[in-house]
C-alpha cells in the first residue's frame, strides 16, 4: 500500500474508532482534551522534534562529547511555550472549578509535600533556573490530572483520557512504522540495528506508551466483556480489541520487554483482583500485589544465576544498566539532600557518567528509585516512600467501594512500583508518572460545593467527584 493511501486509511480507522467508543450518555468537559493533548506530547515526542525545529536525540547521541551534556540546559524555546500554554489554560480551568481543587489538595497532602521538597531542593541545585523550569513541567502533571479528577463524571474522563490518547498514538505509531521509516525508525548508535519508536524517539518510550495506553483499552475492554447489557457493547469491545492487537505488536515491533511484562503483570492483577469474590477480599488483594511486585524485584536484584532475566531473552547486566548504577553512585553527591530536583544530569556530572559507561545518549538512572535518590537524596526517598503508602491506601479503598473504576488504578500503581526497577518512572512528564499521580490522588466525596450547571449537562451530584462513590455528608472520606 502506498503511504499516502495509508495515511487515509489510518485518518479513517482513527475517526472509526473514536465514534464506536463514543456514548452518548457519557458528558464529560471540553477542558478534558488539555490533559489529552499534554499525554499526547509526553506520550510521543516535543513539538519541537515533530517540527524538526530543535535537536533529536540521534543528533545527541552524535554530538562530540565535549559539547554535549550542554544540550540538555538550554531545552527548545517552543517546547516552553506549549508547555506555557497548556499550563496557563489548564490553571484558569481549576480557577473556575477552585471549590473542588481546593478540596483536592487539601487531602492529597503527601504528594503536596514531596512537590514541595521538590520545589525546596532548586534552592541547592547547581543549575537553579533549569531546575525550576522542570519543576514548573512537573507541577504541570498535578495541573492535567486535578482537570481530569474535577470533570463533570470523572469515571468518564478517565476512560476518555486514556482512550483518546490511545486512539491516536498507537495507530500512528504503526503507521510510522510500517509506511514512514524515516519517522518511525532508527538505528541504535551503537549496533546500528534497526529500533522501532513509532510516534516516540525510542523503543522503551514506545514501550511506556503502549503500556500506558494498552492498560487503559483492557481496562475498557473487559469493562464493555462484563456488561451484558450494554447499549454499545459490541462497538465498545471492537475498538478497544482492535487497540489491543495493535499494542502487542507495537510490544513485539519494540522489544520493551520492561513494558510488556508490566502490562501482562498488571493486566493479570487489574482483571483477577476485579472479580466480584476476590474484590471483596482485601487480603486477596495485597497478596496479589505482593506478590507481584517482590517477584519483579527478586528476579531482577537477586537472581544471583540471572535465570528468570536470561529467560526472557534479556542480558543478565539488563543491558547495561548495572554500569550505568555503578557509574552514578561512585559519583560525589550529597546523599543526604540529593543534587536538586532534575538536576544530576547535568553539566560536569552527565559528562562523567559519560566518560564511565562510555555511552551516549544518557539522560536517567534506568531506575525510578535510584533516580530520585540521585536527585533528592535519601530525604526525597523517604517522601516517596510516603506517598506510595499513602497512595496505595488511597487505591485499594477506591478498589473496595468500586471494583470497577478501582482496576485501572491498581493497575496504574503497580506499573508504577514495579516499571521503576529498571526504568526511570519517577519523571516529570512521562506517561507513568502522570498515571500514578492519578492513581494515587485521593478524592474527597463530600462536602463540595455545587457547581452551576447548563441545560442539558450532566447531572452527577456535585459531591460525588468519582463516579461508584458513594455521596456523604458531613465529613469527608477519600476514595
Amino acid at each position: 500500500m502506498a503511504p499516502a493511501i495509508a495515511t487515509v486509511v489510518y485518518i479513517l480507522g482513527i475517526v472509526a474508532l473514536f465514534l464506536f467508543d463514543r456514548d452518548e450518555n457519557a458528558h464529560t468537559s471540553k477542558a478534558l482534551w488539555i490533559p489529552v493533548i499534554w499525554l499526547l506530547i509526553n506520550g510521543s515526542r516535543p513539538v519541537s522534534e515533530w517540527l524538526q525545529t530543535g535537536p533529536t536525540i540521534s543528533q545527541i547521541q552524535t554530538t562530540p562529547r565535549p559539547v554535549e551534556a550542554d544540550l540538555y540546559l538550554d531545552g527548545s524555546p517552543l517546547d516552553a511555550a506549549v508547555w506555557a500554554i497548556l499550563l496557563a489554560i489548564g490553571i484558569a480551568v481549576l480557577f473556575s472549578r477552585r471549590e473542588q481543587v481546593w478540596t483536592l489538595l487539601r487531602a492529597n497532602g503527601p504528594i503536596l509535600l514531596f512537590f514541595s521538597y521538590c520545589a525546596l531542593s532548586i534552592v541547592w541545585s547547581d543549575y537553579p533556573f533549569v531546575a525550576f523550569k522542570r519543576w514548573i513541567k512537573a507541577a504541570g502533571d498535578v495541573v492535567m490530572i486535578l482537570i481530569v479528577l474535577t470533570d463533570l463524571n470523572p469515571s468518564f474522563a478517565i476512560k476518555r483520557f486514556i482512550s483518546r490518547a490511545g486512539f491516536l498514538l498507537i495507530p500512528v505509531s504503526v503507521l510510522f512504522i510500517k509506511y514512514f521509516p524515516n519517522l518511525g525508525r532508527s538505528y541504535n548508535p551503537w549496533t546500528w540495528i534497526p529500533v522501532y519508536g513509532g510516534v516516540t524517539t525510542f523503543k522503551n518510550l514506545l514501550g511506556m506508551t503502549c503500556l500506558i495506553c494498552g492498560l487503559g483499552s483492557l481496562w475498557c475492554f473487559v469493562a464493555a466483556y462484563r456488561d451484558k447489557e450494554g447499549t454499545h457493547r459490541i462497538r465498545h469491545l471492537i475498538a478497544h480489541g482492535v487497540i489491543l492487537v495493535m499494542v502487542l505488536w507495537l510490544f513485539w515491533m519494540a522489544d520493551s520487554m520492561t513494558s510488556l511484562s508490566c502490562f501482562i503483570m498488571a493486566g493479570g492483577v487489574m482483571i483477577i483482583a476485579s472479580q466480584v469474590r476476590l474484590a471483596r477480599k482485601q487480603l486477596v488483594v495485597h497478596i496479589l500485589v505482593a506478590v507481584v511486585v517482590l517477584v519483579s524485584a527478586l528476579a531482577l536484584f537477586l537472581d544471583a544465576s540471572a535465570g528468570l532475566v536470561g529467560s526472557l531473552g534479556r542480558d543478565p547486566t539488563l543491558t547495561g544498566r548495572s554500569a550505568i548504577w555503578n557509574a552514578v553512585l561512585s559519583l560525589d553527591h550529597s546523599p543526604l539532600l540529593g543534587t536538586g530536583y532534575e538536576s544530576f544530569w547535568l553539566g560536569k556530572r552527565l559528562q562523567e557518567v559519560l566518560d564511565l559507561t562510555k555511552m551516549k545518549g544518557i539522560q536517567e538512572a534506568h531506575n525510578g528509585y535510584l533516580e530520585i535518590y540521585l536527585n533528592l537524596g535519601w530525604v526525597g526517598i523517604t517522601l516517596l516512600a510516603v506517598l506510595i503508602m499513602a497512595g496505595y491506601r488511597n487505591v485499594i479503598t477506591m478498589f473496595r467501594r468500586d471494583p470497577k473504576a478501582g482496576g485501572i488504578r491498581l493497575a496504574f500503581f503497580v506499573v508504577a512500583v514495579v516499571y521503576s526497577f529498571t526504568e526511570a518512572g519517577f519523571k516529570m512528564l512521562a506517561p507513568v508518572w502522570t498515571c500514578f499521580l492519578l492513581a494515587v490522588m485521593a478524592v474527597p466525596i463530600a462536602p463540595v460545593p455545587e457547581r452551576p450547571r447548563r441545560a442539558g449537562a450532566d447531572q452527577t451530584p456535585a459531591g460525588r467527584l468519582w463516579s461508584g462513590c458513594p455521596v456523604t455528608s458531613g465529613e469527608i472520606s477519600v476514595c
